[in-house]
């Protein structure tokens, strides 16, 4: 295998000094730094344009990393501390854990159905 030369990848390093670094993303920045920078630079619009506060990005973000098809507890942890850190209540944090729940409820509201009609399946056969 032969040395690759090494690409700068300065948005990494902003992500990894703030502390807002997935380290599931090592691996991706070794393979393919340049698309990482892509990425990071895709991902941070929304974090530094428009018109929502940082808390309620933070928020949201929390609500993220905590739904049933993410359930990212590193993610969960650091979106938690920065809501904070942007003076979100535990109230509010809460609040999001509680509403980010209902995600939860549509496999039953899928599978219960299903589940009837094979118990009702299974008494006619």
């Amino acid at each position: 295998m032969t040395e690759t030369k090494r690409i700068p990848t300065p948005l990494c390093e902003e992500h990894i000094a703030r502390g807002d670094w997935n380290v599931l993303w090592d691996q991706m920045r070794e393979l393919d730094p340049e698309f990482m920078e892509a990425y990071l630079a895709f991902r941070c619009v929304p974090h530094r344009k428009g018109p929502l506060p940082p808390k309620v990005k933070e928020l949201i973000m929390v609500a993220i990393n905590a739904a049933t098809t993410h359930l990212y507890a590193p993610g969960a942890r650091r979106h938690m501390r920065n809501a904070i850190r942007h003076g979100a209540t535990r109230e509010e944090i809460l609040e999001v854990l509680q509403l980010t729940t209902v995600m939860g409820i549509h496999s039953c509201n899928m599978a219960i159905p299903i589940l009837m009609e094979e118990i009702e399946a299974a008494r006619q056969s």
